[in-house]
């Protein structure tokens, strides 16, 4: 995707502000963020501690509910949905990887991956669910329940799952959070390969330089704004990005 292309917006948020307490115990984690992001991209949200980069996330994800302003999800306005709608949309549009896998266990891999199609009482696309398998590399494990499984292939699992229902997006919570970095470099090269050949819009929240690198774009947040943007990042330059972002809060 070149720069000069016309980027189709995927979800968006306006002046999103979301605090949580009153009076003295009132912690402002988001403190009117907008942003957009770009359908069939890999993004990254990053930021120190408490910069309000998951805060964000369950917002857009639909996983809470903002204090003030907007989210969209496509043409779609979240705060317009009354609760039944707002569920079919998590349901239908909405995928979601988080760091702890989250895997019924005493389902098996497949039947996890299939879960979401399940409660919808939908019947999987089978060429799909086929090429979702092959990408994660799961053909052989297909039976196997999650406690037979290692962490990365769990992920994976996780990770086929939030994309067999084909969302309009994806959003992760940390997915490598739990892994050693062979299982994250696997996890990592499914997303990305998701977004780059299948043109999954995928929402990233991390901590990590290195999983950052594998996206097209980073996002970076500090005391709930969005203070900087960066594309085409590299472990090294993401790396300088935080460390600025952290000498900048500890001056402040």
């Amino acid at each position: 995707m070149t720069e000069t292309s016309v980027r189709t917006v995927a979800a968006r948020t306006t002046d999103l502000t979301k605090v949580y307490g009153e009076d003295d115990a009132e912690v402002r984690a988001l403190a009117g963020v907008s942003v957009e992001i770009y359908a069939g991209e890999f993004t990254a949200v990053m930021g120190p501690s408490g910069s309000g980069k998951s805060t964000l996330m369950h917002c857009m994800a639909a996983l809470d509910n903002p204090t003030a302003g907007t989210v969209h999800i496509g043409d779609v306005e979240l705060s317009s949905l009354k609760d039944k709608a707002l569920t079919e949309l998590r349901r239908d549009r909405v995928g979601f990887v988080f760091q702890a896998f989250n895997l019924v266990p005493t389902l098996s891999a497949e039947e996890n991956i299939l879960l979401p199609l399940s409660i919808a009482g939908r019947k999987p696309d089978a060429e799909w669910f086929d090429t979702v398998v092959d990408t994660v590399g799961l053909r052989d494990r297909l039976r196997h329940r999650p406690h037979e499984m290692s962490g990365g292939q769990q992920q994976r699992v996780a990770c086929a799952r939030a994309l067999v229902s084909r969302p309009s997006i994806v959003f992760a919570d940390e997915p490598t959070g739990n892994l050693d970095s062979i299982s994250s470099a696997e996890v990592l090269g499914f997303l990305r390969r998701s977004a780059s050949e299948f043109g999954q819009t995928i929402v990233m929240v991390t901590h990590d330089p290195i999983a950052a690198s594998y996206t097209d774009r980073v996002i970076f947040l500090a005391d709930g704004l969005v203070v900087d943007e960066m594309r085409s990042p590299t472990a090294e330059s993401v790396l300088e990005h935080m460390a600025a972002l952290q000498t900048r809060a500890m001056e402040s």
